[in-house]
C-alpha cells in the first residue's frame, strides 16, 4: 500500500439508536477492514441495550477498538456532529448501524481523495435491500438494471431528488449528493469552511445530507460518486437513527417538513416551485416513481401533511431568523468549555 495513503486516518462514524445484532455486525465489518488507520466512534442514542449488545460495547470500548458515546437524546444530524468535533481523522466517513462492508470498503473511499484535491465528499453506491427489492418485483422478467451514466436532471437541484440513483449507478461521476448511509467528507469541510448538520431536520431526518451537500458544493470541493465504494443496507424494520414507522403520521409530518426546509434554504423560487410539484405529484397524487395509491381519501390525507409540513418548515425558517436551532451541539459545546 501506498504510504502517503497510509498517512491519511479516517474517522468512521456510526450514530445509532434501537439497534442490536445490526449495530454489532457493522462494527465488526469495519473492524475487519483491510486498510489499518482508522478509529471507529459510535454514538449511542439508544436508552437501554440487551446484554448481549452492552457487553460486546463496553468490551470493545474497554480494548479501545471503538470510542463509544452514550448521549440522552435522539437527533441523527446531532449525532453526526457530536462525533465531529470529536473525530481525529482526516476523512470522516458516515455509515449507518444496519451496514454490511467488504474489506476493502474503506480503502475505495480513500483513493478517491488522495488522487483528487478537488474532491471533498465521496458519495458511496448502496446495494439497498428494499429498493433493489421493489425493482424485481415491478419487473417481471427480474433482469439486472444498472444505470451508467445519470441524467441531467439528476445536476438539477429542484429535481434531483427523483432522478439520482445511487444504487444502479455503476459509473464513477460527479453528483449533486450523497445517501446519509454511505458518505465521507474531508476533515476541512467542518473546520475550514464550517459547514455541519442541521439539526433542524427531525425524525427519520430525510434530506438532512442533501442540505449538508447543497451548502457544500458552495465551496471549491466537488462531490463524486464512486460505485467502488458499496455497501449493502438493511434497512431494518426498528431502531436506527431515530426510531419512526414510515407508515406513522409523525413519520410523514416530518418527511414533508424536511423537504420543504431544503428547499427553502438552499433553492432558487424556481427551482423551489419545480421542487413542490414534483413532490405533489409524486408523494400526494401518487403517480411514478412513488406509485402510491391512488385512493381519494389517502390523496386527501397526503395532502394534508404536505400543506402542514409546508407551513412547518416555513415558520423553522423564520425562526431561523434568530435562533440556528442546533440545540444538541449547543449543550455539547456548553459541555466541552466551548460555547
Amino acid at each position: 500500500m501506498d504510504k502517503k495513503m497510509e498517512t491519511l486516518k479516517i474517522s468512521v462514524i456510526i450514530p445509532t439508536y434501537g439497534r442490536e445484532q445490526p449495530l454489532i455486525d457493522s462494527i465488526n465489518d469495519v473492524l475487519k477492514q483491510d486498510y489499518p488507520n482508522f478509529e471507529i466512534l459510535v454514538v449511542d442514542q439508544t436508552k437501554n441495550h440487551e446484554p448481549t449488545t452492552e457487553k460486546y460495547l463496553q468490551n470493545l470500548a474497554d480494548t479501545q477498538k471503538i470510542s463509544w458515546y452514550r448521549v440522552d437524546w435522539a437527533s441523527l444530524p446531532g449525532a453526526r456532529n457530536y462525533a465531529v468535533r470529536r473525530a481525529k481523522g482526516d476523512i470522516l466517513l458516515f455509515i449507518d448501524d444496519d451496514v454490511r462492508l467488504e474489506s476493502n470498503y474503506l480503502q475505495s473511499h480513500l483513493k478517491n481523495y488522495q488522487k483528487h484535491p478537488e474532491i471533498g465528499a465521496v458519495a458511496g453506491r448502496v446495494f439497498d435491500r428494499m429498493k433493489l427489492a421493489n425493482y424485481a418485483q415491478a419487473n417481471e422478467d427480474n433482469s439486472p438494471y444498472t444505470i451508467e451514466y445519470l441524467p441531467p436532471e439528476a445536476m438539477d437541484a429542484g429535481i434531483a431528488w427523483y432522478y439520482i440513483d445511487l444504487v444502479h449507478t455503476i459509473k464513477p461521476q460527479q453528483v449533486i449528493s450523497a445517501r446519509g448511509c454511505n458518505m465521507s467528507f474531508r476533515q476541512d469541510v467542518f473546520t475550514k469552511y464550517n459547514i455541519w448538520f442541521d439539526e433542524r431536520f427531525r425524525g427519520s431526518a430525510v434530506r438532512e445530507e442533501s442540505d449538508f451537500c447543497l451548502r457544500l458544493r458552495k465551496t471549491d470541493y466537488k462531490i463524486w460518486y464512486d460505485p467502488e465504494a458499496n455497501l449493502v443496507h438493511l434497512g431494518e424494520e426498528t431502531g436506527g437513527c431515530h426510531d419512526i414507522s414510515t407508515r406513522s403520521l409523525q413519520y410523514q409530518f416530518t418527511f414533508y417538513h424536511n423537504h420543504f426546509l431544503m428547499a427553502l434554504k438552499n433553492l432558487t423560487l424556481e427551482q423551489q416551485f419545480r421542487l413542490y410539484l414534483k413532490l405533489f405529484d409524486c408523494h400526494v397524487l401518487g403517480n411514478p416513481p412513488c406509485n402510491k395509491s391512488g385512493s381519494p381519501i389517502k390523496i386527501a390525507t397526503r395532502l394534508v401533511f404536505y400543506l402542514l409540513g409546508f407551513f412547518d418548515a416555513l415558520g423553522t425558517q423564520i425562526k431561523g431568523l434568530y435562533t440556528d436551532g442546533q440545540i444538541y451541539s449547543k449543550t455539547d459545546l456548553d459541555n466541552l468549555g466551548i460555547g
